[in-house]
């Protein structure tokens, strides 16, 4: 536990599995929160900036503080806010030009980030992964390499081959905060989202999967996907969202594998398939865990509407059941 009986819990991800996490445990004061995110982002204006600038990708970091701002509602608009298209600046968000000022201004991403975060009233910690600018790229088992995050997103689809290997290049190291926290962490939560270009950038940094590694009091959960996704998940079961991960931050380090138990509608499980080509995600063979060290929890976790995504408060009430019971 941390200080005044407050309970220390960081969070390993990227893009909207950190919003919605976050949006999940934000509002429990029992919670000190430190949110590491990836670096690895090279979409879009992300990428404009990292090539005119020279700074780190600032779009993670953006959902963090919109997650955890206690203004979140105002800050999500501000942030989200893009020019009009006849504007020069029409394809950066606001946030990015907020940003690329501050580190103009203070010529230290850290120090910056710091004042953001009292700016908008942050709860918690918001701690880039490493300060040190890599590419995330991959080999598949056709020995091809596919560099950069964006390509492995856009370039791979149902038909490409298996991803063999994910790596960064250069190797860099881990923030020496994000190491803190994990030292001190009593829960680290590892997110949803994209399995190989949302949380693996995290544990391919140098330190992170050690760190998690050599902190034994600290319970390990990590919430499995809703769906599969063409290229990254072809065809994976939740078994092989959880064995891809423990390859890449070793194996009896995981405590708790939460997965959705709620029946997606077939109506929108067809659109997704037809539309996305992805499928449900769910246990099939339950004796498939039977050797496993993680227990396996199995929950609805489902916000069905016209999409599929996690639901904030389930997701919040797993997180407190799990630290109740343990």
């Amino acid at each position: 536990m941390g200080k005044n009986g407050n309970i220390n819990v960081v969070t390993i991800w990227w893009w909207n599995g950190s919003y919605w996490l976050l949006s999940s445990i934000r509002d429990n004061d029992d919670y000190n929160i430190s949110a590491i995110i990836s670096m690895s982002d090279s979409w879009g204006s992300t990428w404009i900036l990292r090539e005119e600038f020279n700074m780190l990708p600032p779009g993670d970091v953006r959902r963090a503080i919109m997650a955890l701002s206690r203004e979140h509602e105002l800050v999500k608009q501000l942030f989200d806010y893009r020019y009009d298209k006849c504007s020069s600046v029409w394809w950066h968000n606001l946030w990015n030009l907020i940003i690329t000022a501050m580190s103009q201004i203070t010529g230290n991403f850290d120090k910056w980030l710091k004042q953001v975060a009292k700016m908008f009233k942050v709860k918690g910690r918001v701690i880039p992964v490493t300060l040190e600018l890599s590419n995330l790229n991959v080999e598949l088992q056709d020995w091809k390499i596919v560099e950069w995050e964006t390509k492995i997103d856009l370039d791979l689809d149902e038909t490409s081959s298996p991803i063999k290997i994910a790596y960064l290049t250069p190797e860099v190291n881990a923030n020496s905060k994000a190491i803190n926290a994990i030292e001190k962490a009593d829960y680290i939560l590892l997110s949803f989202w994209d399995l190989y270009t949302s949380i693996i950038p995290n544990l391919l940094v140098k330190g992170i999967k050690e760190a998690i590694a050599k902190n034994k009091k600290a319970k390990v959960v990590y919430f499995c996907n809703l769906m599969t996704k063409p290229g990254e998940t072809t065809d994976f079961e939740a078994i092989d969202f959880i064995d891809t991960i423990e390859k890449y931050l070793w194996k009896d380090i995981i405590d708790y594998f939460v997965v959705n138990n709620w029946y997606i509608s077939e109506k929108l499980a067809e659109k997704y398939k037809n539309l996305e080509k992805k499928k449900p995600v769910k246990i099939k063979n339950h004796d498939a865990f039977k050797r496993k060290s993680y227990k396996v929890i199995e929950a609805d976790l489902l916000h069905e509407n016209t999409f599929v995504r996690h639901s904030y408060d389930k997701i919040g009430e797993v997180v407190k059941e799990i630290i109740r019971n343990s």
